[in-house]
C-alpha cells in the first residue's frame, strides 16, 4: 500500500511538474535582439600581411599572387562598423522549437588566396564543417579546444571535396584556428550547443532571433581585445556587464541595443 501511494504521489508531481513547465514556456514567450558595433575613433589603414609579389613569402607563387590583408580587425570605412564580434549567450534558458536543429548540417571553411574563409565562423555542436581549399598549394588546420577534440589535419591543394569534422560540444570561448605551412593565416570558431549567436557583419550589424523572453547576459568578444566591454554606457536597452551587456528580450518584440561605439584604444595592443 505504501508502495502504491508513492507512485501515485510520484507522477502526480510529475504531472504538475509538467504543468508549470508548460505554463512557464508560454508565459516566457520569444523575442529579438538587434544591434551595431562602430569604432570610435580614426579607422585604421588596413594592415597587409602578404604584398603582392614578395618571392621571400612561403609558396610566393600561390600565396603572394595578390596582398593577403589582415582580418583581425576590419572596420567598414562608410559606417566604421567593426566586423568579426562574436555576441552570444554562454548559455540557453531555453531553445525555440524552430531552431532546435541546426537548419544547415554542414558549414564550408575554405582557404582562399591563402586566406580563411569565412575568418570567423558560428558552430553549433553536431553540425560538421566541410574544410576545403581552394588554393594550388597545401595548408593546414590546425583547430585548437577546449571541450572538443583539438585536430591539425593537411589539406591538399584544390581540394574542393572537402574533409569533415565534427563538433559535439558547446565551448566557452571562439577558439584560434591556424595553419602552420603560412603563419599568418588565422580564423576563430565559435562551438556552442544552443543557436543564439551572431558575428558582426561588414557594417558591424548582427541580430539574434527567437530567444527565450527575459533577460539575459550576452559575452561580447572579439580577437585582439578579448571581452568587448565599453561603448555600452548611455544606451538605455543595456547594461554594461563584465564581459558585455545585459539585456531584457521581450516576447513578440526585437530589441534594438542601438549602436555601440567602441573606442579606438580597445583595439590598440
Amino acid at each position: 500500500m505504501n508502495r502504491n501511494r508513492l507512485l501515485a504521489a510520484a507522477a502526480a508531481a510529475l504531472v504538475i511538474f509538467a504543468a508549470m513547465s508548460s505554463r512557464d514556456a508560454r508565459a516566457e514567450g520569444w523575442g529579438n535582439i538587434k544591434g551595431q558595433f562602430v569604432l570610435d575613433g580614426e579607422v585604421p589603414p588596413p594592415k597587409l600581411l602578404v604584398k603582392k609579389g614578395d618571392p621571400n613569402v612561403k609558396d610566393a607563387a600561390c600565396c603572394a599572387k595578390q596582398n593577403v590583408p589582415s582580418d583581425e580587425l576590419v572596420v567598414d570605412p562608410v559606417t566604421k562598423g567593426i566586423q568579426h564580434i562574436f555576441v552570444y549567450l554562454r548559455r540557453a534558458p531555453a531553445i525555440h522549437p524552430d531552431l532546435a536543429q541546426p537548419k544547415e548540417k554542414e558549414v564550408v571553411f575554405d582557404q582562399v588566396g591563402c586566406r580563411f574563409v569565412p575568418h570567423t565562423l558560428f558552430i553549433q555542436a553536431g553540425q560538421t564543417v566541410v574544410l576545403k581549399s581552394n588554393d594550388g598549394c597545401a595548408h593546414n588546420t590546425n583547430a585548437t579546444f577546449f571541450r572538443n577534440q583539438s585536430f591539425n589535419v593537411l589539406i591538399p591543394p584544390k581540394e574542393r571535396k572537402g574533409l569533415r569534422v565534427t563538433l559535439t560540444a558547446g565551448e566557452f570561448l571562439p577558439s584560434r584556428v591556424e595553419c602552420n605551412i603560412h603563419p599568418w593565416m588565422s580564423a576563430r570558431w565559435l562551438v556552442l550547443d544552443h543557436p543564439y549567436a551572431a558575428i558582426t557583419d561588414a557594417e558591424g550589424r548582427f541580430e539574434i532571433q527567437k530567444l527565450p523572453a527575459g533577460e539575459h547576459s550576452f559575452y561580447v568578444w572579439h580577437e585582439i581585445p578579448g571581452y568587448v566591454t565599453k561603448g555600452f554606457e548611455g544606451l538605455s536597452a543595456v547594461k554594461p556587464y563584465k564581459r558585455g551587456f545585459t539585456v531584457v528580450v521581450e516576447d513578440g518584440k526585437t530589441t534594438d541595443i542601438g549602436v555601440v561605439k567602441v573606442p579606438k584604444s580597445v583595439f590598440e595592443q
